[in-house]
């Protein structure tokens, strides 16, 4: 998925979120969360306009917020608020980490194969750029461009160089120094694999409407 993702972190134990001890990297150890596969029903409604909405991303590395692009990606954004509000990506990890590029998460089984079980589309512009901060979703290389389920990626280079291809579901208004500090928990050997160097759980997410 994405930019095609792999594989994952899955599990069987609980995190640890009792923990308060940091370790090198600045983030609280957790055991991998276990796998799971979840279906949820594809919303209908979309979200009220006029109103903005702000997804609260709460991991053991940290938490850092990101603003939706309701105008710009309706069916997108209804559908990671609808998830949101289910607490689809609570207990989930960020399975896909490769350094100065993207972290990328959203997928239950944690294996980078996974979603909700229906997706959407919201084609964006033809001069999109995906840039430091900027939140999009992954897809495989045969869906059409701006399809999406429920994997999500944060760039964290300058400019990611990627093609108009991915749907874009926001951008981080808050807590960048957290995605940048999560950024670099990948291996570098792993090359665009991302296979991650330490377990960063999404423990949970928030929806706030102002």
């Amino acid at each position: 998925m994405l930019v095609l993702a792999l594989a994952g972190c899955g599990g069987s134990s609980k995190s640890t979120s009792s923990q308060t001890t940091t370790d090198a990297n600045g983030c609280r150890p957790v055991n991998a969360p276990a796998a799971k596969s979840r279906t949820e029903k594809k919303p209908t409604k979309p979200l009220a306009a006029g109103k903005t909405y702000d997804v609260a991303i709460a991991t053991n590395c940290g938490s850092f917020t990101i603003r939706l692009a309701v105008r710009t990606a309706p069916a997108t954004t209804t559908s990671f608020a609808s998830l949101v509000r289910k607490r689809f990506f609570d207990g989930t990890v960020f399975h896909r980490i490769v350094p100065g590029f993207v972290i990328q998460g959203g997928d239950p089984t944690g294996s980078g194969q996974g979603g909700p079980g229906y997706s959407t589309v919201d084609k964006p512009a033809a001069g999109t750029k995906y840039t430091h901060g900027v939140v999009a979703m992954a897809k495989t290389q045969l869906e059409p461009p701006g399809t999406s389920g429920s994997q999500f990626f944060v760039v964290t280079a300058p400019d990611a160089q990627l093609p108009p291809d991915y749907a874009v579901l926001g951008k981080v208004v808050q807590g960048l120094g957290v995605v940048d500090k999560i950024g670099q928990l990948g291996d570098p050997a792993s090359g665009g694999a991302g296979t991650p160097t330490e377990t960063v759980e999404i423990e949970k997410a928030t929806l706030r409407v102002h």
